[in-house]
């Protein structure tokens, strides 16, 4: 999502005293490693249901084999691609977003103009897949953990990025404009 720029290329700074449009800067997913099982017993439940139907033995049915199928598949693949799917983070111009849940969502927001601190934590096998975990941490509440960003470092700048112009505006609307007594 891009922002309007002046002839700089900076975005728009809006006036002093005037409320600051909240823009989605990204929505990050985490990285898709943790399909992969999900992917080989979807391929491993089609290759043998493709096997298997019209040469079962005879108590069985080809109805069972597809049943069957389709219970393996529903836990081991769609249930955990939905999980996957379901957990979102969004980063704003004026907060972090972490959205997980199928059935019962749970929200946390972490807001760029209170200020926080951002660790970056990579494993071995976080490195060899080119991601990492984020903790950003205000000192008050529990750290937000940002687990399996891609692009890691990318989006440590952005938020670094987001947190200083937040404050620098927080400080400017603060400040009374110029002909106003204090």
């Amino acid at each position: 999502m891009t922002q309007p720029t002046s002839i700089g290329g900076r975005p728009f700074t809006p006036a002093p005293g005037m409320p600051t449009p909240e823009l989605r800067i990204a929505r990050i997913r985490p990285h898709a490693r943790r399909l992969f099982w999900s992917v080989l017993v979807l391929i491993a439940v089609a290759g043998a249901c493709g096997y298997l139907y019209d040469n079962l033995p005879a108590p069985f049915e080809n109805w069972m084999l597809i049943a069957a199928g389709a219970v393996v598949v529903l836990l081991l693949t769609v249930l955990p691609f939905a999980a996957w799917w379901s957990h979102v983070y969004t980063l704003t111009t004026q907060r972090v977003m972490e959205r997980r849940g199928v059935v019962v969502v749970k929200r946390r927001e972490l807001s760029h103009t209170r200020g926080y601190s951002i660790r970056v934590r990579r494993g071995i096998l976080q490195r060899l897949w080119g991601v990492g975990t984020l903790v950003l941490s205000n000192g008050v509440d529990a750290p937000m953990l940002l687990r399996n960003i891609p692009m890691t470092s990318l989006v440590h700048e952005v938020l670094v990025d987001q947190v200083e112009v937040n404050q620098i505006l927080a400080h400017r609307d603060g400040q009374p404009l110029p002909g106003q007594p204090r």
